[in-house]
């Protein structure tokens, strides 16, 4: 089994036409094995029960947001390892640099493609 079938993906964002294009782009790409979540605090709670490889958040949400997410993962024993994408519209300097602080392993700018979201992935896993 190679890792496009065995990584486990969690994608949070509470709109759900963006969760609808990036597991699209996951379809695409040919990972199956992910799960969604539209609210950053059940997505922690869901991640401190199950981990996952990989998280693709959205950085605008309400409640907990992306960076909240990336934080609350981060010092979380058994969620700390866990590779985190933040998807975001808007990245200014400040999101970037405070998700660099945060322990963030890459970002990516809406609108994406397929292609950019497999680079993305595989800069943070490994070749897919």
């Amino acid at each position: 089994m190679g890792l496009k079938e065995s990584l486990r993906i969690l994608v949070v964002d509470d709109m759900a036409t963006s969760r609808g294009l990036i597991t699209q782009a996951l379809d695409d790409i040919g990972i199956k094995n992910y799960v969604t979540e539209n609210d950053g605090r059940r997505a922690f709670e869901k991640l401190s029960k199950s981990p996952v490889h990989l998280v693709l958040s959205d950085y605008n949400m309400p409640g907990l947001d992306g960076l909240g997410l990336l934080k609350a993962v981060r010092t979380n024993g058994p969620t700390q390892k866990i590779g985190f994408i933040l998807v975001t519209g808007r990245p200014t300097p400040e999101i970037v640099n405070e998700a660099k602080k945060l322990g963030l392993n890459n970002m990516i700018k809406k609108p994406f493609t397929s292609d950019s979201m497999k680079a993305c992935i595989e800069s943070v896993v490994g070749r897919l």
